[in-house]
């Protein structure tokens, strides 16, 4: 389906593409993390491309564990007229990078372990 020109996608079809339930996806729009979606003339949601691009860079923030609250306030402040909001959409994508740097140190650390135990077992086996 399109809307004017561009490309409507349905609920369904948002869904198989992002992983998301319907639910969550009306959720995301309550919350204000998507502008309020298109409906067709029977009042069926319709998602344009902006909302998947913008769907798709929530889905990042999350699943690299930023919390919704600082979605929200990230989302807020990218509807803000001309530049307002920039220095501290900054500074929220650069807190979280620290997080995420430090989650994958750890993991890091943890995949050492993981390897040296394989070390371990397969030279058992081998033996």
């Amino acid at each position: 389906m399109s809307i004017g020109t561009a490309r409507a996608y349905t609920v369904s079809e948002v869904s198989a593409q992002t992983g998301l339930s319907a639910h969550t996806l009306r959720w995301y729009e309550q919350v204000g993390l998507l502008d309020p979606v298109h409906r067709d003339a029977a009042g069926r949601r319709r998602y344009s491309e902006d909302d998947l691009g913008r769907l798709g860079f929530l889905l990042k923030l999350r699943s690299t564990g930023m919390p919704v609250r600082d979605m929200i306030r990230f989302v807020e402040l990218s509807r803000l007229e001309n530049d307002a909001g920039v220095a501290e959409k900054l500074q929220i994508l650069v807190d979280h990078r620290e997080r995420v740097l430090t989650q994958i140190n750890a993991l890091q650390e943890d995949l050492k372990v993981i390897e040296f135990k394989i070390d371990i077992y397969s030279g058992i086996e081998a033996s």
